[in-house]
């Protein structure tokens, strides 16, 4: 009880018994009354107490109003009530606390006496906090309370869903984490909330856009739900009905709660691209010529606009998203649209400041982007380019803090990765390009690394150092910068007279901190010299440098001193690390010996321990944009941390190392080299053999496609073909009707000229004849060629002599047969052709007379119809040529084929020449038998001599012809 006398506000004891006991009174009727405006009452009388005893309704009412909230659904008033109830004991919004107070002003009579509420002071707010997250846990301890919540907020009665979504907000900021879950493991739970920005009343829209807000802080799984719920299309919608940056508050809602759903959450930035929302945030930066008189919401619209752009594009997303991003806006003219702005005159100062960061953004990594913004031209008389303005802003003293941050950060970002850039920048410092009559990068950066403005200092050297990151030959070319000191001295190289400035930094009256441009030089130079060896022998080369440094190092200064020392040590052993060995005095040995002596290998590594244990490092590590509280606390670059950490473990190895240990790790840098001058041979090696094998593959593809094409070339051909044939039969067979009928004509015609077909039949079956004669006299020939090679071989035995002679004679009488029988087929085929001839003439003379004949009739149809018709002569006329026309036709088809018996003629005609052809060699051939069977003849008369002279009795051919001959005609006496 004293807990709650409190936290009311110390009242009289008298006073607090009638509060507690009229809450008591009013939940008593609230749970036991039967009828439902009884209850109405009692709930709403709550309700207006529930302000100035939150308290008390908390812990008396909170369960009986939730039991209202379950029971009488059915009655819209009563819920309204409770949840206004419920909503005031559980909210902690400072502008229910400042109504409160404003109503404690006048005197509140409650249950007879008064309560003055004052002002709630650090302590009274914080205990007005915890009772609210005290009530919020007793709501949430079970979870159906708020699934409760959720399904009246389906409920359209405007009385029931404008308290339950504000319930529902003020429950999220108590105990947003255990709200959040119970929502998200409830069915329905985000789209049912997400209806709430379709309504048509705005004030439950709008507060559904703070509900939203809540909702989805710092939790992921419910971004992504809401976000695949539509809510991009919802939300840029509501901007655009809004008025856009002119909008009110909102718009400002509306980007608030983009800014939630997207704000590291990579799935989200994928889909708000995907889907092309991007592009539909150019109309956000449309501003006119006047920007004069911005309003204060216009203002917060348009900056949370820009965050919502550099959210897209930040350096911490993964650089595939932010490239494509960055790809996005320049492709739909946002980056232009921006760079307006930037070029715009009127623009408040924070609304540019957060444009050229947004720009920064836009362009950093992107060379496209990076190659626009450098096309950029302010619209002054002369035109200057965006950068040089930029820059004179930047090394002016007058601007404000952040809005020079800003346009270093807009540096660093075009020069990022963007080597084309960097060549440009340096090139304004050489002397082969510098244009007296205008203002270049160069010069401004130049002007700021030496003037009185310790910050302006520090700026144009990160700015300088940042032209020169990894980047070997530009590190080269600025070294042939030279600069005029005064006149009648000679210039001196800007590399000298950065380490002249550093030497007499504390003789120099500078406005700021001089620890500050100390280190923006000693940053320049460390990142100018690493990684390149003629740089080191330039800075080495000047004698004064290395007594300086040590110097530097070895003092026992300040605390604000050791920064310095400790970039003077880095500088030192970039000098050893990298050093070349070209100048005989500060060889490695000799520096290391050097620090040895002069400052001791473990002061030395404490003195470069300095820099990374300095406190703000570590802030500049965490993020490439520069912001800083104060300029005094401007110390570090971002990149150069990279540096530092990358460089400070191989240094002090470098220190500790003896030369035996660097001949060694030379020997092995030098075979390592050399296994990697291998391993790149054998990589382009296995390029261009890739590169062969590509184009053998093309080349095979590009076979392929043409095999197939020539497939399906082929394919088509033959289906041509096929066409054509199927064509050609079919005009074979209306060409063999047409011939059919043509001989049934011509059939006709040879009748009319006396000429039967039984003629031209006989005259094929002659010619048939023929061509079989011929081949049995073919089959004949061969025989006999068969009996002459038996003759052949039979003509030693001389036993068959005689035989072989009458054979012999035989074969002659055979050849005699065959020549005369090749005669008479001569003759024939002469006949056959004069018939031929005969047969031609007399079709031409039966066309001959058929057309008189037609001639005549039509002669005398003329002179018998010569004066009724005179019309119907024509169309004779033209009967009868057509008549002639076919005539022509049938006479040209009879010549085609006479030409193709000629044909046939001639055929037979060789033939007969190849059978005299072989006669002939038959006749050589017997020719040659006859010449044996003469010397055989001789042989047998040589034998009958001998046998005669011998004594045997041998009988001539004349004797047994005479015998023969005896015989024959004994046998024709027998016979008759």
């Amino acid at each position: 009880m004293n807990f709650i006398r409190g936290v009311i506000g110390g009242q009289a004891a008298g006073s607090q018994p009638s509060g507690a006991d009229t809450i008591q009174k009013l939940c008593d009727r609230v749970a036991s009354s039967t009828l439902l405006e009884d209850r109405r009452d009692a709930v709403r009388a709550l309700k207006s107490l529930s302000k100035k005893y939150r308290m008390e309704v908390g812990t008396q009412a909170m369960d009986h109003l939730i039991n209202i909230l379950q029971t009488d659904r059915s009655d819209s008033e009563i819920l309204g009530y409770a949840l206004d109830t419920l909503y005031n004991i559980i909210c902690n919004d400072e502008e229910e606390e400042q109504d409160e107070s404003e109503d404690a002003v006048t005197s509140i009579p409650v249950s007879g006496k008064h309560k003055n509420v004052s002002i709630p002071d650090e302590n009274a707010q914080k205990q007005a906090d915890d009772l609210g997250a005290q009530f919020t846990d007793t709501f949430i301890q079970d979870p159906e309370h708020v699934t409760l919540l959720l399904t009246l907020l389906e409920e359209f009665d405007f009385h029931v869903r404008w308290p339950g979504v504000k319930l529902l907000t003020a429950l999220l900021k108590n105990q947003g984490v255990q709200v959040q879950g119970i929502i998200l493991v409830s069915p329905m739970g985000v789209s049912r909330l997400m209806d709430l920005l379709a309504d048509s009343r705005e004030v439950i829209r709008n507060d559904g856009l703070l509900l939203l807000q809540q909702l989805t802080k710092s939790n992921a799984a419910i971004q992504k739900i809401v976000a695949f719920e539509n809510a991009f299309e919802r939300l840029l919608d509501i901007i655009t009905e809004e008025g856009s940056s002119d909008g009110g508050i909102v718009v400002e809602d509306c980007l608030l709660l983009l800014l939630n759903l997207l704000k590291n959450n990579s799935s989200n930035q994928n889909f708000f691209k995907e889907g092309s929302y991007i592009q539909r945030m150019k109309p956000w930066f449309e501003v006119g010529d006047d920007n004069s008189g911005w309003s204060a919401q216009k203002v917060t619209n348009l900056h949370l606009m820009l965050q919502l752009v550099r959210v897209m594009v930040s350096p911490v997303n993964s650089p595939g998203a932010t490239a494509s991003c960055q790809k996005s806006m320049y492709q739909c003219g946002l980056l232009q649209q921006l760079c307006t702005i930037l070029m715009a005159t009127g623009v408040p100062a924070d609304i540019l400041t957060e444009t050229i960061n947004t720009v920064s953004e836009v362009i950093r990594g992107s060379q496209v982007n990076q190659d626009y913004f450098a096309s950029v031209n302010a619209p002054s008389n002369p035109p200057r380019p965006a950068i040089v303005v930029l820059l004179m802003s930047m090394v002016n003293e007058r601007q404000p803090f952040v809005l020079r941050c800003a346009v270093l950060y807009c540096f660093q970002c075009f020069l990022y990765k963007n080597q084309k850039g960097q060549g440009e920048i340096v090139a304004t410092l050489l002397p082969s390009t510098i244009d007296a009559n205008s203002i270049s990068a160069g010069q401004l950066l130049c002007g700021g690394l030496f003037s009185a403005d310790s910050l302006s200092n520090w700026c144009a050297a990160v700015a300088l150092a940042h032209a020169l990151q990894d980047n070997l030959t530009q590190k080269e070319q600025l070294l042939r910068v030279q600069l005029a000191t005064s006149l009648g001295k000679p210039p001196v190289s800007l590399l000298q007279q950065c380490t002249n400035i550093l030497s007499q930094g504390d003789k120099i009256n500078r406005r700021g901190s001089k620890v500050q441009t100390r280190v923006g030089l000693l940053m320049l130079l460390c990142t100018w010299i690493n990684n390149c060896p003629i740089a080191v022998t330039h800075f080495l080369h000047n004698q004064e440098n290395v007594p300086f440094l040590t110097a530097q190092i070895s003092e026992n200064l300040g605390e604000d001193e050791r920064l310095v020392q400790g970039l003077c040590a880095l500088l030192l052993g970039i000098c050893i690390y990298y050093n070349d060995n070209s100048l005989e005095n500060y060889t490695k040995e000799k520096l290391k010996q050097l620090i040895e002596k002069r400052i001791g290998k473990e002061n030395f590594v404490e003195k470069l321990g300095f820099i990374t244990k300095h406190e703000l490092y570590s802030r500049a590590a965490q993020k490439p944009q520069p912001v800083f509280p104060s300029p005094e606390q401007m110390l570090f670059d971002h990149e150069f941390t990279k540096l530092v950490k990358e460089l400070e473990g191989v240094i002090t190895k470098a220190v500790h190392k003896s030369s035996e240990e660097e001949k060694k790790e030379e020997e092995v840098k030098k075979t390592l080299e050399q296994h990697d001058n291998i391993v790149t041979q054998y990589k382009e090696l296995i390029r261009e053999q890739d590169a062969q094998i590509q184009e053998l593959k093309e080349q095979v593809a590009s076979v392929s496609s043409q095999n197939e094409q020539m497939q399906t070339t082929i394919t088509q051909q033959l289906s041509q073909i096929q066409q054509h044939k199927d064509q050609y039969n079919i005009l074979k067979l209306k060409l063999g009707k047409d011939n059919q009928s043509q001989s049934n004509s011509q059939g006709d015609n040879s009748q009319v000229n006396g000429l039967q077909t039984e003629e031209l039949t006989q005259l094929r079956e002659e010619v048939e004849e023929l061509r079989k004669q011929h081949t049995l006299l073919q089959t004949q020939l061969g025989d006999k060629d068969a009996l002459i090679n038996t003759l052949r071989s039979e003509v030693g035995q001389t036993a068959e002599g005689t035989a072989g002679v009458s054979d012999n004679t035989e074969l002659l009488k055979e050849l005699e047969a065959l020549r005369s029988q090749v005669q008479s087929q001569s003759a024939e085929i002469s006949q056959l052709k004069t018939e031929r001839q005969d047969l031609l003439r007399r079709a031409e003379a039966g066309s001959s007379d058929v057309v008189l004949s037609g001639d005549g009739s039509l002669d005398a149809a003329k002179m018998a119809d010569l004066e009724s018709r005179l019309a119907a002569q024509t169309s004779e006329t033209e009967r009868i040529k057509d008549e002639a026309s076919s005539l022509s036709k049938g006479r040209a088809e009879l010549e085609q084929q006479l030409a193709s018996a000629t044909s046939t003629v001639a055929i037979l005609q060789t033939e007969k020449a190849k059978l005299q052809t072989e006669v002939q060699e038959s006749k050589k051939e017997q020719d040659d038998l006859l010449m044996l069977l003469a010397d055989q003849d001789l042989k047998i008369q040589n034998l009958k001599q001998r046998l005669k002279e011998l004594g045997e009795t041998v009988e001539d051919e004349d004797d047994l012809d005479a015998r023969e001959q005896t015989d024959d005609e004994d046998d024709e006496e027998d016979e008759d």
